[in-house]
């Protein structure tokens, strides 16, 4: 199989929005600018959601006012079509990023709705995307698997893919929300959905402990996925993961992996450098 261009996706929306203490947001800006400068393909740069359910990012607005232009797109995160709306006005965001759960339960407790009432809903934002010239991604969230016995079978998330596609999404992040991905599960996933579909880009958007990052990211490349979700430092993560110690793909992990592997830097290194450290004053 050819390999595609790697895609790095850096997600510092993923990695502070779980922060109980408010980040000053000039240090988010500071962040994000020198974030711009290191070569990822895509900032997940904030959110659109109700200030009460997630505070840490009710300066989305702002941060998105004061940052740099860059070669780097830009992805923000949103739950329904007044979020869409609201981020659609900016210019410099490319993508609407929706969190849709194949499992019920999660559903419910990510965006307080069903699994069928989603499908509307991304129905409708994909209209106002269109509209605006911006793309979604769609996370396929417990992608891999769920804690709460709902049903799961990867044949279901190739199922969520055919239908969603039809509504011309054509980005694609399958979410390992809880960390649970095992290198046979991800290399049946991927192995199965991305031949399946071609003209999609499907992504992985991994949770991890610190001994198992490498297999994912592995298992996933030498099955088709060239693009890949993290954050640096392997900072955030899911709340509703049942072990603390389940964060973000960290992000210069995959870097180093990927530089080896390929034999080039995939990203400036020294502006990748200059990003941790920056980020020591974050987190």
């Amino acid at each position: 199989m050819s390999q595609k261009k790697i895609k790095l996706i850096e997600c510092p929306r993923d990695a502070m929005q779980g922060i109980k203490d408010f980040i000053p947001t000039a240090n988010k800006v500071n962040y994000i600018n020198q974030l711009l400068k290191v070569g990822f393909d895509t900032l997940d740069v904030g959110s659109f959601v109700s200030h009460k359910a997630i505070p840490q990012l009710k300066d989305t607005a702002d941060v998105l006012n004061q940052i740099n232009e860059s070669s780097t797109k830009l992805l923000a995160i949103i739950a329904n079509e007044r979020g869409a709306t609201d981020a659609v006005k900016f210019d410099q965001i490319d993508f609407l990023g929706f969190p849709f759960s194949i499992s019920e339960t999660f559903q419910q407790r990510n965006t307080n709705s069903s699994i069928e009432a989603s499908l509307s809903r991304v129905e409708a934002i994909q209209k106002i995307a269109q509209q605006h010239h911006k793309k979604m991604v769609v996370y396929l969230s417990m992608g891999f698997g769920n804690p709460y016995g709902d049903p799961y079978h990867e044949d279901l998330v190739a199922q969520w893919i055919e239908k969603l596609s039809q509504l011309e999404i054509e980005i694609f992040a399958l979410s390992d929300t809880i960390g649970v991905a095992k290198p046979d599960l991800i290399q049946r996933l991927f192995s199965t959905v991305i031949p399946e579909y071609p003209n999609l880009e499907i992504g992985a958007h991994f949770h991890t402990t610190a001994d198992t990052w490498k297999e994912k990211v592995a298992t996933a490349y030498e099955n088709g996925c060239s693009r890949f979700d993290g954050a640096l430092g392997g900072y955030g993560g899911c709340p509703m993961a049942a072990d603390e110690l389940t964060g973000n793909m960290p992000t210069e992990n995959m870097v180093t992996y990927f530089n080896e592997l390929l034999g080039e830097e995939v990203v400036d290194m020294n502006e990748l450098h200059k990003a941790i450290q920056e980020s020591g004053k974050l987190f």
